[in-house]
């Protein structure tokens, strides 16, 4: 999220929300982010986001820059728009997705401009489980949450009070239980000793949780990864995609990848091995892919 300096209303009127919305659609093409919701209240706005392409930074230099030479160009003056870079909060799962989707979609409610957040204009609201969301917005992972819009009214109108409970940490505040919290940290410095500082990237501070993992991976194939036969050649093959998955997106080791129902009594220098191959063979398809 961000807001205008000094809480000024750098959003005021429709015509100043929809050249925001403009810039923010074509910031999202152009940097290939995932967006699951947004809303554009008069002196701030909240996104929710996925950095798909670890271009979270540029997408956000981009698109609060051409909103502020607009800003200027309108009203004049000189100096910031916005009161930072941008105010970014790590979301743990599904589960605190959801809460952080009610707490973005109900901002108008809360400031009683709308009594349904689907009234309200300039927000995500009336996207879900509708024919009305734009392109860039990825409507069919929050519909999946959900599960019906029914479902959708009924969690909103759970939630109560302001605040969704995020804690601070040294790199920034989380959404989350504090056993992952504890747990992210703890991967950072070991990743962080491994490697040192020159090998990581900027936005590498943090791996997705096993949780996301396996769940997206369950999406994919269409079961439950304790179903995976991998006594068949395409199990198998089921076995290496996840295990990739596990070491580039979560960072965990061979030792813990081992109390997987898919991995269980499987040696760990064969698990290297799995690995190696199994990186090899998807970027020989990804190449061929790019080729065709």
């Amino acid at each position: 999220m961000n807001r205008g300096i000094n809480g000024l209303n750098i959003f005021s009127g429709h015509k100043m929300k929809a050249q925001f919305l403009d810039y923010l659609e074509d910031s999202i093409r152009r940097f290939k982010l995932r967006m699951f919701a947004y809303c554009i209240m008069d002196n701030h706005y909240h996104l929710i986001l996925e950095n798909s392409t670890g271009k979270l930074s540029d997408f956000f230099r981009h698109l609060n820059g051409q909103y502020g030479m607009y800003y200027r160009k309108i009203t004049g003056g000189k100096g910031y728009v916005f009161e930072s870079r941008f105010k970014s909060t790590l979301i743990q799962d599904e589960s605190y997705l959801m809460m952080s989707l009610g707490y973005a979609l109900l901002n108008p409610v809360r400031a009683k401009i709308v009594q349904n957040f689907e009234e309200y204009l300039w927000s995500s609201g009336d996207g879900y489980f509708s024919d009305k969301a734009p392109g860039n917005l990825d409507v069919d992972f929050v519909n999946e949450l959900f599960g019906s819009k029914r479902a959708l009214f009924d969690f909103l109108l759970s939630l109560s009070g302001n605040d969704i409970p995020t804690r601070e940490t040294r790199y920034g505040e989380v959404l989350g239980n504090p056993g992952y919290v504890d747990e992210a940290l703890l991967r950072c410095d070991r990743r962080k000793q491994e490697y040192g500082d020159g090998m990581r990237r900027i936005d590498d501070r943090f791996f997705e949780p096993a949780e996301k993992i396996l769940w997206e991976f369950e999406r994919k194939i269409g079961f439950k990864i304790e179903d995976i036969d991998v006594d068949t050649w395409q199990g198998k093959r089921m076995r290496g995609e996840l295990l990739v998955r596990l070491k580039d997106l979560g960072g965990f080791r061979y030792s813990e990848i081992s109390k997987l129902p898919s991995f269980e009594n499987y040696r760990l220098t064969s698990m290297a091995k799995l690995y190696k191959d199994t990186k090899r063979r998807l970027s020989k398809n990804l190449a061929n892919k790019v080729t065709k």
